[in-house]
């Protein structure tokens, strides 16, 4: 088995250095969950489209859980930027088929060229985007913190899919790409999955079997009639408060035990896999819209600029979306980039008037309404004296205006509270209500999930705070958000419900570096 999924993975990275087809023309795709924008055939991005919602309604029908439709804005959106250059420009990393940047109102994930792998195993760049969108729709459904093994096996699993012709589509298929890892890599021992402390211990510098060896037990445990309700078993022994090491020897018993089974299971000539039928599944609705001749010409700087720019690169990139926006300056979408670009290189007057320009034309661009506020706060947060509370009147109007376009746009809620916050008031019951509804919106935003908790301790709402929290300190690559959720979570371990936590005593924030979830593809 190992050998025969190292030379199908091998396959598998062959097909993705491939030559790509020739470029096409810029399209939007919307859907329920995602927004596609790609340089492609218009029938290769609604075919992308509806791959991944019906992986979205297998997640839902094979977890059982159901994450609450997303406001427009709220939804993954996807930016299909090219070959492997293209994405080693974008990135910065030599070696990376995809990443994907969780944020509250502004989730990004960026893939190569899209192909389309019907009846047959997906493309790497896709695995990658569904195993983050995996993490994305779990963390989405569920506050549930779970061990990193079962979090990146359950990733992999769904990762493994195949969308069939008929409509149908496979679930839960041998990773074929992790059998290179499987067969080469340093060993990890089922052990130290359910022990985080020893894996650590014994962690190599190079390359381990981490992901491949969670894939292989979440797999067996999935599909195996005399193990699965002990997985079950577990999980309720988590949630009880045991750590994972107990939990794991009460639910698993003798681990050298499970070890050899694990063996033998990755030896099979043949794996279990899960097919559902078109009728348990969902594509929606999938709208494309060809861009606009601007639009598509301001894409690929508009691409760089959702990816994040430091100081010196914003500046570079506004002379170039200066440019463009100067052939098209009637187009709403150019001048909604240009307001992000001008907002980037710290040009507040320039971006609040690109903004109003693009909303004049185009109400409901609602990034536009964004940048303003981003613009108007910058400019509150430099007002001194009396000038502070017209400042900030005025720095709202731009969410309560877009709240109004979309009401569970998380950021709207976010600047309410700020609002209130970076004058020095305590914010009011309706600004933490605000705020509590933008946690619960976007649970994959971390900063977002400690700025609430920090408020519920405040407020004493202790089991509130903790399930914020919890899943974010669970997070391996939460970097400083984790470091802060730890502490946290260490400061109300005997504070009683319905009494304010000081957090004054709390000790000064760990300077750790920020990873992005999918950085390193996993």
């Amino acid at each position: 088995m190992i050998s025969a999924l190292f030379r199908l993975a091998a396959a598998v990275l062959a097909l993705a250095a491939a030559a790509t087809p020739a470029a096409a023309e810029w399209y939007e795709a919307s859907s329920e969950h995602f927004v596609i924008y790609a340089d492609d055939k218009a029938a290769d991005i609604k075919t992308f489209g509806e791959n991944l919602e019906r992986y979205h309604s297998a997640m839902v029908f094979v977890t059982g859980r159901k994450a609450d439709t997303p406001s427009p804005s709220n939804r993954v959106v996807i930016y299909v930027v090219g070959g492997e250059k293209a994405m080693r420009s974008l990135s910065g990393e030599k070696k990376i088929a995809g990443f994907y940047i969780p944020r509250a109102g502004a989730s990004r994930a960026f893939v190569q060229d899209i192909r389309n792998q019907q009846n047959g195993y997906p493309d790497f760049s896709t695995i990658i985007l569904l195993h983050e969108y995996a993490h994305h729709f779990l963390l989405s459904s569920s506050r549930f913190a779970k061990p990193r093994w079962l979090d990146e096996g359950a990733a992999e699993f769904f990762a493994a899919a195949t969308f069939e012709n008929d409509g149908s589509m496979w679930v839960g298929r041998p990773a074929e790409h992790r059998g290179g890892e499987l067969a080469f890599a340093d060993p990890v021992h089922v052990r130290e999955l359910f022990d985080p402390a020893l894996y650590e211990e014994k962690k190599v510098k190079g390359y381990d079997a981490f992901y491949g060896k969670s894939w292989l037990l979440y797999h067996y445990l999935f599909f195996s009639e005399a193990r699965r309700s002990q997985l079950n078993t577990y999980l309720v022994n988590l949630a009880n408060g045991m750590d994972q090491k107990a939990a794991g020897e009460a639910a698993f018993g003798d681990f050298d035990k499970l070890e050899r089974e694990l063996k033998v299971y990755l030896r099979q000539t043949r794996m279990s896999a899960l097919k559902l039928p078109p009728d348990k599944l969902s594509t929606g609705t999938i709208t494309l819209r060809k861009l606009t001749v601007g639009e598509a010409a301001m894409m690929p700087l508009q691409i760089r600029s959702q990816r994040g720019v430091g100081w010196e690169e914003a500046a570079v990139l506004l002379t170039e979306v200066r440019a463009v926006a100067a052939k098209y300056p009637e187009d709403p979408g150019v001048l909604t980039a240009l307001a992000e670009a001008e907002f980037d290189a710290g040009n507040d007057a320039e971006a609040i008037a690109a903004a109003d320009a693009a909303i004049a034309r185009d109400p409901s661009r609602a990034n536009a309404y964004v940048q303003k506020g981003f613009a108007l706060f910058r400019r509150a947060s430099e007002a001194e004296g009396d000038a502070r509370k017209p400042a900030y009147s005025a720095a709202i109007k731009p969410f309560v205006a877009l709240n109004a376009l979309e009401n569970d746009h998380p950021l709207p809620l976010i600047y309410f509270y700020r609002a209130q916050q970076e004058r020095g008031l305590a914010p009011n019951e309706n600004a933490r209500a605000a705020l509590e509804r933008a946690a619960i919106l976007a649970p994959f935003d971390h900063g977002l999930q400690i700025q609430a908790g920090m408020m519920l301790l405040r407020e004493g709402k202790i089991a509130f705070a903790r399930s914020i929290l919890a899943p974010v300190a669970a997070n391996p690559h939460g970097g400083r958000a984790a470091v802060r959720a730890k502490q946290l979570i260490a400061a109300m371990a005997d504070a009683p419900e319905g009494v304010s936590l000081e957090l004054g005593t709390l000790p000064d924030m760990v300077e750790v570096p920020d990873m992005e979830a999918g950085a390193d593809a996993d």
